[in-house]
């Protein structure tokens, strides 16, 4: 590791600082001299546009816009095709085409130093005292989050590309009670999520259509922070398949060649969160084999998109979310599939979140929440993995803990290759027989969970703290989709009340009463719980499942 959380980069001499000026004075003048004799991008106005898109950022937007959104259209009408065909009962499963892949013996290229130990990352917003306290924590590894842990509105997205400008240089510090704190000499690993191929910058406009917001957040970050001395590394979510991980595969490429970077300079980790995902493990790895380091099981994600993926399927039915664990069979096959795909590729693999929130003045109340974090990382370490997702820098130490009682004094395992794993299609597919109960408690609990994080997003937060857990989109997404299937497929509770119109209508009646009860008035006056009761009950009644929530809500941010 590195202080600022960087690494230190070959092939930044002075003749690829030329080179990357040329391309940037070609750019400036493509964005300047529109055929139409118009400028090419508009932002939207914001005190901090100029400070963090200048005109340089601003031309390098626009040159990857120009080369890449043609690409990621078409990318996106074949998710909605494949999402198609599911929905009629083909899903694809492996691949056969690609069968050479999954067959030959290839590796991916080895990490870089200051990605070598990863057995702790912690993750979190790109706020500035997130930054610091993350970064100070002790994790080898910290995920600055534009993705599931912020509100993504413009000013959020603007301050933390300007934060991660400081941390990259060293300079970054915050204010946390009263006490100004800088970056440690021995920070965590900086690594940037960016947002999904399906989002868009609706706040950035190129030739009058809103940026990639992926690619507003990778172009901002690659560009105002790779230089001879520094290149940042990020997290791409939401991939499904090979043909995501290619289109990324040339946007690094092409942005190392434009940036005068040398080539797998810049290198990636990848969320294995969606069913197809799952099934192209070896295809994405391949696509991005000079650039990706490792794979990340998504866990909340994943259910997320099984329900997606086979909406009007009752075999997909889920029990409460209470249910499903990490021993639960068909996620353990997921992730036990994951161990050995990576390690077999010489790729990191990194376990789920954990997102308790110790309570530091009555440790016993969270205390059992704690043992199970225990219990689960023991699990990890013991199946495999090098390293594990955390919301909380209080975590860290217990999931140290059970990492080094395994790894010793190495720095990972990919030498434990899991010869012992063999996943079918049924071990990943096969829902009905997982144990579990469908419980009007458990549905209560989607909703209240929801509408409080969904309130809070609404106003501007990402990452909310709800019954002793940090919470974010995913959470959410799961609670949301899990009311839209019991309420479609009509699910008898095990008390025997059905899911209907009407028990929905009393219980959202219920929760939000509830919920208004448990905060205080002022957090309910800053907040717009009302206002996501009402977005929350009109998509769970709709006949057709939404997307993605933060599409469907963007504009009332």
């Amino acid at each position: 590791m590195v202080a600022g959380g960087y690494r230190r980069a070959g092939g930044g001499d002075g003749g690829s600082q030329q080179q990357r000026q040329v391309v940037l004075d070609c750019a400036q003048q493509r964005r300047h001299h529109h055929p139409r004799g118009r400028v090419r991008i508009a932002l939207e106005p914001h005190a901090a546009v100029d400070e963090v898109l200048d005109a340089p950022v601003q031309a390098f937007l626009v040159a990857l816009h120009e080369r890449f959104e043609p690409a990621r259209q078409t990318l996106l009408e074949s998710h909605a095709a494949s999402l198609a065909r599911a929905a009629d009962g083909a899903f694809a499963g492996w691949d056969p085409e690609t069968a050479h892949i999954r067959a030959s013996e290839w590796h991916i290229a080895p990490a870089p130093r200051d990605l070598v130990n990863r057995r702790t990352e912690l993750t979190g917003p790109v706020t500035r005292r997130a930054l610091v306290e993350g970064l100070n924590s002790g994790a080898q590894v910290y995920m600055a989050d534009f993705e599931d842990t912020i509100a993504p509105t413009w000013e959020a997205c603007l301050d933390g590309q300007r934060n991660l400008r400081d941390a990259y240089a060293g300079t970054l510090t915050a204010d946390i009670d009263g006490d100004v704190r800088s970056l440690r000499p021995d920070a965590a690993t900086l690594v940037v999520r960016t947002r999904g191929w399906h989002l868009d910058e609706p706040r950035v406009r190129i030739d009058g259509s809103p940026m990639a917001a992926s690619l507003f957040d990778f172009g901002v970050a690659a560009f105002t922070n790779a230089d001879a001395k520094a290149t940042p590394y990020f997290y791409l979510p939401k991939l499904e398949g090979a043909a995501d991980a290619a289109l990324w595969n040339d946007v690094l490429r092409w942005s190392e060649e434009h940036l005068g970077l040398s080539p797998g300079t810049i290198r990636v980790t990848v969320l294995i969160e969606t069913i197809s995902a799952a099934f192209a493990m070896d295809e994405i790895l391949f696509e991005l084999r000079d650039h990706v380091t490792g794979l990340h099981a998504g866990s909340w994600d994943y259910l997320f998109s099984l329900i997606k993926t086979f909406p009007e399927d009752p075999e997909f039915i889920l029990p409460d979310r209470d249910d499903l664990g990490a021993t639960t069979p068909f996620i353990r096959a997921f992730t036990e599939l994951l161990v050995s795909t990576c390690h077999r590729r010489g790729a990191h693999a990194i376990g789920g979140m954990s997102g308790v929130i110790p309570d530091p003045i009555n440790p016993a109340r969270t205390a059992p929440m704690e043992r199970k974090v225990t219990v689960d990382k023991r699990r990890e370490a013991g199946d495999g993995f090098d390293g594990t997702r955390l919301a909380q820098a209080a975590l860290v130490e217990i999931a140290a803990r059970e990492f080094d009682r395994v790894l010793s004094y190495r720095a990972n395992q990919l030498e434990v290759q899991r010869d012992d794993v063999y996943i079918t299609t049924s071990d990943l597919l096969t829902i009905r027989t997982t144990r579990g109960s469908r419980t009007e408690e458990g549905l209560r609990r989607d909703i209240r969970v929801c509408i409080h994080y969904l309130g809070e997003w609404l106003a501007g937060t990402g990452a909310v703290a709800i019954a002793d857990h940090l919470e974010d989109t995913a959470m959410a997404e799961i609670c949301r989709v899990q009311i839209w299937q019991w309420r479609h497929h009509g699910v008898e509770l095990s008390n025997g009340r059905v899911v209907d119109d009407t028990l929905l209508d009393r219980l959202f009646a219920e929760e939000t009463g509830a919920l208004r009860d448990e905060l205080s008035d002022a957090v309910w006056e800053t907040g717009r719980f009302d206002e996501a009761a009402a977005l929350l009950r009109d998509w769970s009644l709709r006949r057709d499942l939404i997307g993605f929530f933060p599409i469907e809500a963007a504009e009332l941010l």
